[in-house]
């Protein structure tokens, strides 16, 4: 009997001592949607509503795409990247693409093989580390012949999805596709690809700083390379590529080895952008026309030709612009007319030396209008609510992309009732956004980064972001308080855990009192109790130990002390220090007691597969560290294992499968670090 048939209907079966993993046909697929980033698909949830262009405008570069990718003949240069400035409508031209391609009846296949949405503030969509594995996904789902191939090549090896971007690339797309044969004969997919710029490689998903960490212009360089390969492998695909002109960007595509296969395409230059402008404004203003109440007997229509013309000329082509000011005038409880007339007027009156800084100075100037025109008794609120929004966006994840539950959770941490801050916004819906859900909360990220450049946006409006980072870190510092393992977790408890130590990473304190005010109350905390919640709560968690591990044992990259003045030798700062290195320790020795592994371990084990960073992911982290900083320091952690060996030797097993997949996951491959599992296997002591 063949040895593979005993593992025929088998399902994540582990076999001692290589770990292999083996899938069952039904689970292959599956298994590649866990670990996509399915957010980043044209028409995923999170994305909804997509952006898509107005009606009759943007025509002229949807039109020279689309003549560009013809199905049937392959183009003479196979990669297209269109780019523009932020604001000009790059992701509605790929989402009016991806929706006109899939929409097309008189096809019997779907033109559109795979997309990928990048977003620097959602964690799966701002790193590389699912873009191949996502894009494998769709193809087997869009091409039905290549499914099997590339589930075959899952059940061979699930750990591929482990290795690196470009073997991922040749296992699950290269050799699936060159097993099909007749290639030639196959028609044409599109690979769309937006927002290149916005792959920053974020820290959720660079766990080991030493071998991930890549700034955003090596790791766009690594993407572009991927796109490079395949294109180069004859397969039957061609991609479109959208993002800002970037130097570096534009480096690499204007390289010998890009240039004979790329057409470049500039949004800005191409087709008649007041003109699109114009007809979105006038549908707009009709739109808005229709619900009010017009003079009798009045010819002209609303807001009248002047009007129109004046608020054209201000957009200067520019449909962010346009989108903004309509949105702006846009509600049901002020007239539109006034507002628009007030806009317009204050235009007038704008910031000496505004106007012409920069290429977006004019959208500048009408946020400041826009600020300017709200209430003045909710200013000062307003400012703080805003200084809060800011410091905490970039680590909105989860639960907490409901706009209403992560504004009240905001409220509550700084001391506000909850409420307080969407009503003290309400006047900025034209930016922000005040309903739904998802992994933005405002608009555009020109607005936070107005908001970051110009802290006293109006004479009576200051928006000092680190004022927010401070409040809100003091906020999470005080949740933790009474936090102890039997505690429950509530929306607060689980923002605290989150956020709390990219709050301090973040954090500039402006007075040596503020620093060691937060210290003491770090010392008064059961850190571990915090660490535990943090690593059995669920996904979207992990975070902040992962931060407090990479430097744990090296004070210059330590948490609690990088970038702070006072010496490191002081007793004060030496005892936090060692809280929280003492903290860490104790967070993970107390999950490996067999008992408490074991309550725990379906919810390590659903996540392992699932969430950035993982239970064993962090684990693999905390090893390596340890090893490289405080060798002594392993003992502990080998006699924990060695006691969930001998008590749940099953459990260890599974374990320490997963922690080798880790290791693997994180191109940890020292001796140091994996002979732990040796250590632990040795009879007799250390």
């Amino acid at each position: 009997m063949s040895s593979v048939s005993y593992f025929k209907n088998a399902k994540h079966f582990v076999a001692n001592p290589t770990f292999n993993t083996y899938i069952s046909d039904g689970d292959a697929l599956q298994y590649l949607h866990k670990h996509a980033a399915t957010g980043a698909m044209h028409d995923s949830e999170e994305r909804y509503p997509p952006p898509l262009c107005h009606p009759g405008t943007r025509e002229a570069v949807v039109g020279r795409i689309e003549a560009w990718y013809v199905f049937e003949i392959p183009p003479e240069k196979k990669i297209m990247w269109v780019h523009a400035p932020a604001g000009y409508g790059k992701s509605a031209v790929a989402g009016t693409i991806s929706k006109k391609l899939e929409s097309r009846t008189d096809l019997d296949f779907n033109p559109v093989g795979a997309t990928f949405f990048f977003w620097r503030t959602s964690h799966e969509r701002n790193s590389p580390a699912r873009f191949v594995i996502t894009l494998a996904y769709q193809f087997a789902m869009s091409i039905p012949e290549l499914a099997p191939h590339i589930e075959t090549a899952v059940k061979r090896n699930p750990m591929v999805l482990n290795k690196t971007l470009e073997a991922q690339l040749t296992k699950l797309i290269v050799e699936p596709f060159k097993l099909l044969g007749q290639l030639e004969n196959m028609p044409r997919r599109l690979v769309i690809v937006d927002g290149l710029d916005e792959c920053i490689n974020s820290d959720q998903e660079s766990l080991v700083e030493k071998h991930y960490a890549e700034d955003q212009e090596r790791v766009q360089a690594r993407v572009l390379n991927l796109i490079h390969t395949l294109q180069s492998q004859r397969l039957p695909l061609c991609f479109l590529i959208l993002s800002r002109p970037e130097p570096w960007i534009k480096q690499q595509i204007e390289s010998k080895s890009f240039q004979t296969v790329t057409e470049i395409l500039d949004l800005y230059k191409v087709g008649d952008h007041m003109k699109d402008v114009e007809i979105f404004v006038r549908n707009e203003l009709a739109r808005i026309a229709e619900g009010l109440d017009q003079n009798p007997g009045s010819d002209e229509r609303w807001p009248g030709k002047e009007l129109v013309q004046s608020l054209l000329v201000r957009t200067r082509g520019h449909m962010l612009y346009a989108a903004t000011v309509i949105r702006h005038i846009d509600v049901a409880y002020d007239d539109p007319l006034q507002r628009l007339k007030d806009l317009l007027d204050n235009h007038l009156h704008s910031t000496p030396g505004l106007t012409h800084s920069s290429p977006f100075s004019y959208l500048f100037e009408l946020y400041r209008q826009i600020i300017r025109s709200c209430p003045p008794t909710n200013k000062a609120i307003m400012g703080e609510v805003l200084e809060d929004i800011v410091a905490a966006e970039r680590s909105i994840t989860g639960s907490f992309t409901e706009v209403h539950r992560t504004l009240n959770v905001l409220d509550r941490l700084s001391g506000r009732a909850a409420g307080i801050g969407i009503k003290a916004i309400r006047s900025l819906h034209a930016v922000t956004r005040l309903a739904g859900s998802g992994p933005r909360l405002f608009y555009h990220s020109s607005f936070p980064e107005f908001l970051k450049n110009h802290p006293q946006p109006v004479p009576d409006v200051t928006v000092d972001v680190q004022k927010g980072v401070g409040r809100l870190l003091a906020g999470c510092l005080k949740t933790f308080i009474p936090v102890a393992l039997n505690s429950q977790v509530d929306e607060d408890l689980r923002f605290a855990l989150i956020q709390w130590a990219s709050l301090w990473r973040d954090w500039n304190p402006s007075e040596d009192g503020d620093y060691s005010r937060q210290l003491k109350v770090l010392l008064s905390i059961d850190l571990m109790a915090c660490f535990v919640k943090d690593l059995t709560v669920g996904p979207d968690h992990g975070i902040s130990i992962l931060i407090c591990t990479l430097g744990l044992f090296d004070p210059s990259k330590n948490l609690l002390v990088h970038g702070i003045s006072p010496p490191l030798c002081s007793p004060f700062i030496e005892g936090a220090v060692s809280h929280l290195r003492l903290s860490v320790e104790k967070a993970f020795l107390h999950i490996l007691q067999p008992d408490v592994y074991r309550s725990h371990r379906e919810v390590l084990y659903r996540y392992h597969e699932t969430a950035w960073p993982s239970f064993f992911m962090l684990m693999a982290c905390y090893v390596f560290e340890t090893w490289r900083q405080h060798p002594t320091g392993i003992a502990s952690i080998v006699l924990a294992l060695k006691t969930l060996r001998l008590e749940q030797e099953e459990l260890y097993e599974q374990f320490e499968h997963k922690l080798s997949s880790s290791f693997r996951t994180l191109e940890i491959l020292q001796p140091e670090a994996t002979n732990i599992f040796r250590l632990v296997r040795k009879d007799g002591d250390l």
